[in-house]
């Protein structure tokens, strides 16, 4: 499974750490003006919006010094922009981004600020949100909140083939966390395994009830049918992962009558 996004969380994680924020930031009174009509929070997307260029422009001086002012010190050099895009409530809104050179000419240097508010992570949860909350990808855009005539016209990223391809990332990450989490600090009462049946699938699932009452999904494994050799991978796995499989109290409801005894610590083998 792809490694990107957790490269994209690191990088998005060390941007919002290396933001500059201004100090003030001034709003012409035509764009409030503007914005006014179309309610409350179009308002204060405007306001945002001033405020994301401001502290892209403090990065930018933060890198290459004021404008104007020769410093030979300098690491990095302005590059005029570019076409880029930031992520707003849902959507994606192209913006003319800054860029920025090494003064020795080796390469492009990011922006903090940019290569946190492009992150892709945010579409993603929310994507997978809306989803789990049962709005249909064809249906999502009318799930969003109101960013205001002007945004919304020119916001790209919400049609259904995004929106599933977003969906398709944000399980993939959360199934890959959850089959890696290590599971070591559990004090576990109880494991318990069963088959979920998915049209022509079979899940076997593991779940963990701790001291106090609190469930804890552990694992799944897919197969076409309940049987011995998936819940032996997926205890083993949980056994390697640093579960104490010595101590919780284990219950298997996966077709008791054909497993026969043969799980490893199953209920049905005492």
């Amino acid at each position: 499974m792809s490694k990107t996004y957790q490269n994209n969380r690191r990088r998005a994680q060390q941007a919002a750490e290396d933001v500059a924020v201004p100090h003030t930031v001034s709003v012409a009174m035509e764009q409030i003006a503007a914005s006014m009509k179309d309610g409350l929070l179009a308002l204060a997307v405007q306001s945002g919006l001033a405020v994301m260029f401001a502290m892209l422009e403090e990065d930018v001086t933060a890198l290459c010094g004021p404008r104007g002012k020769h410093n030979p010190d300098r690491i990095a050099v302005r590059h005029g922009s570019d076409a880029g895009s930031v992520v707003l409530g849902g959507r994606r809104l192209p913006i003319r981004r800054p860029r920025v050179r090494s003064a020795d000419g080796a390469g492009e240097v990011a922006i903090p600020a940019y290569e946190l508010f492009s992150s892709t992570e945010i579409l993603n949860e929310m994507a997978l949100g809306k989803m789990l909350g049962k709005l249909s990808t064809r249906r999502y855009r009318l799930g969003l909140e109101p960013v205001g005539g002007a945004v919304e016209r020119s916001s790209t990223g919400t049609s259904k083939s995004a929106i599933s391809r977003r969906f398709v990332a944000a399980t993939e990450r959360a199934l890959a966390e959850l089959m890696s989490a290590d599971l070591s600090g559990l004090d576990l009462a109880a494991l318990m395994l069963d088959g979920v049946h998915f049209g022509e699938h079979t899940c076997i699932v593991a779940l963990g009830i701790g001291i106090d009452g609190t469930k804890h999904p552990l694992a799944l494994v897919e197969g076409s049918t309940e049987n011995a050799t998936l819940a032996r991978e997926l205890i083993v796995g949980l056994r390697e992962r640093g579960l104490n499989v010595t101590r919780p109290s284990w219950s298997c409801s996966t077709a008791p009558k054909r497993c026969a005894g043969r799980y490893w610590m199953c209920s049905t083998t005492r």
